[in-house]
């Protein structure tokens, strides 16, 4: 075979297609085809979509989407959907995803508690348990919590396969080798492996990232177009960064640590060894009731990540943040418009919640697992 391409052996770039979004008719792409073809089908739900809307919208030929779907169907990833009347010609067949035919499990591990999820191909939650956790105990201890939660979560659907377990805990880590660094107050599991350590455990491959970094990845499919940074505030605070449409984890996977910018050189000190951290000052401030100050200090981070990112949207979120979801909204935006009035940027910025608190975290660990398989794996450096 010469080094020539032809449209049937090259799907062609369309206008406005991102190389994420186009599919390439070579052999050594047959799963990152696949992947598209079967984000397509997660994004039509129940109505369903034909193989030339298919064929149309990932640049493949019509013979290769086929050759595609009727592996899918031999797979039981998808099904006939019933038939569309065509403007000319046989009415076209529809097909769609079969959200149940697997699942992936995500696991939120917080500083004193656990949030477990079993989400099918959809990402709809189909089991949830919850339970304390002591992330201070003995790493034994902790492992063993975690297995008993995930291992009760692959209960509930015995007969249909589990893809992964996704898990999501504080940073600083390691994402590429699921290796933790010094979580804020537990230095104790600085260098632990602990993608390694759960998937000896669970029998099941693991992905580990940090817990705002999953919660992004799971906005980011249901969020509008844009950037946009995620601020989770609960046992502590960080961000997760929507850069271009990928989550934008940093040369060394370390990017989000939003908590622990310096606001005030002599503040108090912050479990990082820090002064005057934003997490610090913050938390601070809800625990002796004072839930303005803390709003108004989380838009001043808030408002710098504006300033420095341009981004379109900033998402709260955390178990703190939803226990009074309208006053830390109020109090962000206000930081962020009068930023924007002295003229800093961020005048058509939008201020909004994730909801559910704590269980964007636990559904986004989840997207871990699932994202490669709908191939929207993406990491900005």
């Amino acid at each position: 075979m010469n080094g020539s391409r032809t449209k049937d052996q090259v799907g062609s770039a369309l206008p406005g297609r991102t190389k994420a979004q186009t599919g390439v008719n070579l052999p050594a792409l047959r799963h990152h085809n696949a992947a598209l073809v079967l984000d397509l089908l997660r994004a039509a739900g129940a109505e369903g979509i034909s193989r030339l809307e298919l064929a149309e919208r990932t640049g493949l030929t019509p013979q290769a989407v086929s050759k595609i779907t009727a592996r899918l169907r031999a797979e039981g990833l998808a099904v006939g959907a019933g038939l569309r009347p065509s403007t000319g010609g046989k009415p076209r067949t529809v097909l769609r995803l079969v959200p149940d035919a697997q699942f992936a499990v995500g696991l939120h591990l917080d500083r004193d508690g656990l949030t477990a999820v079993l989400v099918d191909l959809a990402g709809r939650p189909v089991a949830v348990t919850t339970a304390p956790l002591d992330f201070g105990a003995p790493a034994e201890q902790v492992l063993a919590d975690a297995a008993d939660a995930v291992r009760d979560l692959s209960a509930a659907e015995p007969h249909r396969p589990v893809l992964g377990l996704g898990v999501a805990v504080p940073g600083p880590l390691d994402h590429r080798d699921g290796v933790l660094h010094r979580v804020t107050g537990f230095p104790q599991w600085d260098g632990f492996p602990l993608r390694d350590a759960l998937a000896e455990r669970t029998g099941l491959p693991v992905t580990v990232d940090k817990d705002t970094n999953a919660a992004a990845l799971t906005l980011s499919l249901s969020e509008p177009p844009g950037d946009f940074a995620y601020l989770h505030l609960g046992t502590g605070l960080g961000a997760g960064l929507v850069l271009g449409g990928e989550v934008h984890r940093g040369a060394r996977t370390g990017a989000g640590e939003f908590g622990h910018q310096t606001l005030q050189l002599d503040g108090p000190l912050c479990g990082c060894g820090g002064r005057g951290c934003i997490e610090a000052l913050c938390l601070a401030a809800e625990a002796r009731g004072d839930r303005a100050e803390a709003a108004r200090v989380l838009g001043a981070g808030a408002a710098n990540l504006v300033g420095l990112l341009d981004i379109d949207r900033v998402v709260l979120g955390g178990r703190t943040v939803a226990a009074d979801e309208d006053a830390y909204v109020r109090g962000v935006r206000a930081v962020i418009e009068e930023r924007a009035a002295r003229g800093g940027g961020g005048d058509t910025v939008t201020v909004t919640v994730a909801g559910g608190g704590d269980r964007p975290v636990a559904e986004g660990a989840a997207q871990l697992v699932l994202a490669p398989v709908f191939g929207r794996v993406g990491e900005r450096g």
